[in-house]
């Protein structure tokens, strides 16, 4: 099992910037992908950005150049750095973590943060 504690979310106004940041704690492997999802109200929850070890990000369009994501193996964090927010922006963001085992998806998830992005 994994446990993954998000902090870092809340109101700023369009053009602002904001850093999440998710803990990771129990069976957490440096093989995992570990990543970020967002889910605005009455929306699907989409990917927003992951990232392997070893391999490049993975952005979502609509974030690309504002967005960074960054892994910190030693200590099982990740995190995501938001710059240029927009109101479009506002969700509830989830940490991810996700692997395969016996060729089944397995995923684990924080609790969410909010963001808000609003004048």
């Amino acid at each position: 099992q994994v446990q993954l504690v998000e902090s870092g979310g809340g109101l700023v106004q369009p053009g602002g910037s904001l850093r999440l940041s998710c803990v990771a704690s129990g069976d957490i492997r440096s093989s995992d992908v570990m990543g970020w999802y967002r889910q605005a109200a009455g929306s699907q929850r989409e990917l927003v950005a992951q990232e392997s070890s070893g391999d490049s990000a993975w952005y979502e369009s609509s974030v690309k150049g504002r967005f960074t994501i960054s892994r910190d193996n030693a200590k099982n964090t990740v995190s995501l750095q938001m710059f240029s927010l927009k109101p479009e922006d506002t969700a509830v963001y989830y940490c991810n973590v996700w692997r395969r085992v016996s060729g089944s998806n397995v995923n684990y998830w924080g609790q969410g943060t909010q963001v808000t992005v609003s004048s």
